[in-house]
C-alpha cells in the first residue's frame, strides 16, 4: 500500500472522528457515504440495504419516494491489499470532494 495513502487516510479518520459517536474503519466511512448519497440519513438499515448502500450507484426514487440504484461496473480482480488501497484513495477524494475535509489537512 501506498504509505502517502495510509497517512492520508488516517488523518481524514482523525478530522470525521469527533463529528461521529462510532469507531470509524474503511467500512464505517463505505458505510457513511452511502448514506449520505442515498439522502435517507442516518436510520437503522437491514443488511441488504447496506450492501445495496455501498456497491451500487442511485438511479431514480419510486413514487414512494424509495431509492433504486443500478449495479457499478465490476472492478478487475484485486488482492485485498490492492482492493483496500484503492477504496482509501476514492474514500480520501470522496470527503475532499463533498468538502468535509480539504486536501491541506490530509497533507503528510
Amino acid at each position: 500500500m501506498d504509505y502517502n495513502t495510509e497517512l492520508r487516510f488516517q488523518k481524514l479518520i482523525q478530522e470525521l472522528k469527533p463529528r461521529f459517536d462510532m469507531d470509524l474503519d474503511l467500512t464505517a466511512l463505505i458505510y457513511l457515504i452511502g448514506v449520505n448519497e442515498v439522502g435517507f440519513g442516518f436510520r437503522s438499515y437491514t443488511k441488504q440495504e447496506k450492501m445495496d448502500l455501498m456497491h451500487y450507484e442511485f438511479s431514480h426514487r419510486d413514487d414512494q419516494n424509495w431509492p433504486h440504484f443500478t449495479l457499478l461496473q465490476p472492478l478487475p480482480t484485486l488482492n485485498d491489499k490492492e482492493q483496500n488501497h484503492l477504496l482509501k484513495e476514492a474514500i480520501i477524494d470522496y470527503f475532499i470532494e463533498k468538502e468535509y475535509v480539504t486536501a491541506e489537512m490530509l497533507l503528510t
